[in-house]
């Protein structure tokens, strides 16, 4: 296939993304400098032609909510910082399956179970262990969905328990690159997260891994985070925009550090150093876009979300994310949870009707 703008560094770099060659780090900061609609609509190109024309949903339940040991300068749930947040230890496994049939029914293809801390221990925290186990298995035996994990730092035996359990995507955020990361982290160190993203791969289960943009990285370092995920080989991507949280060390700014054209030229670089994986738009979109504007990304080559609320903020309904998807032309994925989108968007227009009709009644009274 022939992609020609007249743009010789666009046209060259997708040329090559689809003849199965990959793009190099000169390559990947050359086009960060390139006009953000010409990047836009070349990483579309390439993902019409090597993917599937849907957008793959996936949500999240915070199973255990703050008091986290680590230091990560973005984070609500770090016990180093005062931010106000309601905690909870790990949940009970009903609890956990409860919401992953929530996620089931507003169309999810995969639902993450998300702890705040290092990571879970076998060793040191048995029980705690068995119950990760179980709520995996609930949802294993009694959900379409595929199941994700967001459990922190593993062993090579965890990780190998895991994917025997039926755990089908390890979820271990790099959050910025091999430089930068210091500047954000300092309890533990950025090899630390690449040898629990191999010991995952070992065991056999697909990697979802990502990054935090606008934290006061630069535009390279948006570069190195992705050519480390491609080292890795990562078969998601999160893409995850700063949302300040007050009491953060990041949290004394208004909004991201990082522009809505260089967001959506990163998201469109994004896909030419990942071809074929998905290249998922999650925390931080609606605060750093508006709801007319949450389509741009999927016009340069994301074509994957997070749906429903994140870890200790609010999110946008799966109604609202199903007409963002439109939006853009394409489709909900369909692959592993089969739904009717436009159920979905009745249901929650009815909801809707009958919070309207309450607050009337209320007010009548």
């Amino acid at each position: 296939m022939v992609y020609e703008t007249g743009n010789r560094t666009i046209d060259d770099a997708v040329a090559r993304v689809l003849d199965g060659e990959a793009i190099d780090r000169t390559d990947a900061i050359a086009l960060l400098a390139q006009p953000v609609d010409e990047l836009a609509a070349a990483a579309d190109t390439v993902r019409a032609t090597l993917g599937d024309g849907t957008v793959d949903a996936c949500s999240i339940v915070n199973a255990k909510a703050g008091n986290c040991a680590e230091d990560c300068g973005f984070c609500a749930q770090s016990a180093h910082f005062d931010t106000g947040i309601e905690t909870h230890g790990f949940l009970d496994p009903e609890e956990i399956l409860a919401a992953a049939k929530r996620a089931e029914a507003d169309g999810a293809q995969r639902f993450g179970i998300v702890v705040a801390e290092k990571g879970v221990s076998k060793e040191k925290r048995p029980e705690e262990w068995e119950d990760v186990l179980r709520a995996v298995r609930l949802v294993r035996d009694e959900t379409a969905v595929e199941i994700d994990a967001s459990l922190g730092l593993l062993t090579q035996e965890e990780a190998d328990i895991l994917a025997d359990e039926g755990l089908n995507h390890y979820n271990h955020n790099i959050e910025t690159s091999p430089r930068y990361f210091d500047e954000i982290v300092s309890t533990h160190d950025f090899e630390d997260r690449l040898k629990t993203l191999r010991r995952a791969k070992n065991a056999g289960m697909d990697l979802c891994a990502g990054v935090i943009l606008g934290m006061g990285e630069t535009p390279a370092d948006r570069v190195d985070a992705a050519l480390e995920l491609r080292k890795i080989g990562v078969s998601s991507l999160p893409v995850n925009i700063l949302n300040p949280i007050e009491g953060t060390p990041l949290g004394d700014r208004d909004s991201a550090a990082i522009s809505k054209t260089d967001l959506i030229k990163t998201i469109a670089v994004y896909r030419l150093l990942h071809p074929t994986a998905r290249v998922r738009l999650t925390g931080g979109r609606e605060v750093n876009l508006a709801e007319d504007e949450q389509h741009w990304p999927f016009e340069a080559g994301a074509d994957g979300l997070l749906t429903g609320d994140y870890l200790t903020t609010g999110g946008q309904s799966a109604a609202t994310d199903i007409e963002v998807i439109e939006d853009a032309g394409l489709e909900p994925n369909t692959a592993v949870n089969e739904f009717d989108p436009e159920r979905v968007k009745a249901a929650a227009s009815a909801d809707a009707d009958a919070e309207d009709a309450a607050v009337e009644s209320s007010a009548d009274d």
